[in-house]
């Protein structure tokens, strides 16, 4: 395939120490030529700009682990097919995503579903990945099943929510605590269950099928006694806290499951990707973003390590 030039961002060492070139690209036997829209800025990039990876190039390198184009050239898609790449070792052990072109394998390539745009595709990627592995693989929540999704007014509770429902869950319920507004779940979830300062679970809350519990601490203590038996609870996180003290009665006499998600040990699929985005799609949920021009990638570095951990920060790579 005939090579393209273009932008890209190249690192030329630990740290924040990267420079403005032209490359030629083009892809080859397997790969894809993409012409990039957005990449995402993650603590994985960070780690590689650090050089903290034993497996990670060596400088100069182009960081950037996952992002969203068009494609221009391949032997598997057609130019001009929307796209999000992610996987194959972008951006660790290959070039990666920043700049105006990229080459990544056929296996990174990924369909943009109709109807989400490639900035909120990116930018939740990672945390609808989490969500799906939640919901689908680890939960393996069915037709018509009760989902409760504790801390559901963060954006992977929101997305846990989104992907239940396209699971075929038959009622989601949705855990808030009692300070937090709950209008962004309009439409998302069927009930509002509201839990104290203590994390005390209101009493109207009904049996459930399932919990995916993304907080932890003593709410989880507080839902299990509202799963039916077989039923299950998907540990997700734990930022209401680290422990939790577990009903052995409950536990061995409703012959309930508690399954906790790795994200680390967990093998993205071939076709996840795409079902992930195809799940979320429907769904009213954006994240907050912070997306700046591609030359300004020490501001957005900063920015990521600044902010919360929920921060999405992108690099618009239309304009450099």
């Amino acid at each position: 395939m005939s090579a393209r030039g273009g932008l890209v961002l190249r690192c030329y060492g630990p740290g924040q120490q990267l420079k403005v070139e032209e490359l030629e690209l083009a892809a080859g036997e397997g790969e894809t030529l993409v012409e990039m829209q957005y990449s995402a800025v993650t603590q994985l990039d960070r780690t590689v700009l650090a050089g903290k990876l034993a497996q990670q190039l060596q400088p100069p390198f182009v960081p950037g682990s996952e992002g969203a184009g068009v494609v221009v050239s391949s032997g598997v898609y057609a130019a001009g097919t929307p796209v999000v790449v992610r996987g194959g070792g972008l951006g660790v052990s290959r070039p990666g995503t920043w700049g105006q072109l990229a080459v990544v394998p056929d296996a990174s390539v990924h369909l943009l579903p109709s109807g989400l745009d490639p900035a909120s595709a990116v930018a939740m990627l990672a945390p609808a990945l989490t969500a799906h592995t939640a919901v689908r693989r680890v939960g393996q929540i069915v037709q018509n099943e009760t989902v409760v999704v504790t801390g559901v007014t963060g954006l992977v509770g929101q997305l846990c929510a989104a992907v239940a429902r396209a699971a075929g869950a038959m009622k989601v319920i949705g855990l808030a605590r009692s300070d937090e507004s709950v209008e962004m779940l309009d439409g998302l979830v069927d009930q509002i269950v509201r839990v104290d300062e203590l994390g005390q679970v209101g009493r109207e809350l009904p049996w459930c099928n399932a919990v995916i519990d993304t907080v932890g601490g003593p709410v989880t203590s507080g839902v299990m006694s509202h799963i039916t038996p077989g039923g299950r609870l998907v540990a997700l996180g734990y930022t209401a806290g680290e422990f939790a003290t577990l009903d052995l009665h409950q536990l061995i006499g409703r012959d309930l499951r508690v399954l906790p998600v790795n994200m680390q040990r967990t093998t993205i699929e071939a076709g996840t990707v795409t079902g992930v985005l195809t799940d979320i799609a429907p769904s009213r949920v954006r994240p907050a973003l912070e997306i700046l021009a591609a030359p300004q990638v020490e501001a957005a570095l900063d920015l990521l390590a600044a902010g919360p951990a929920d921060r999405r920060v992108l690099l618009d790579l239309t304009r450099f």
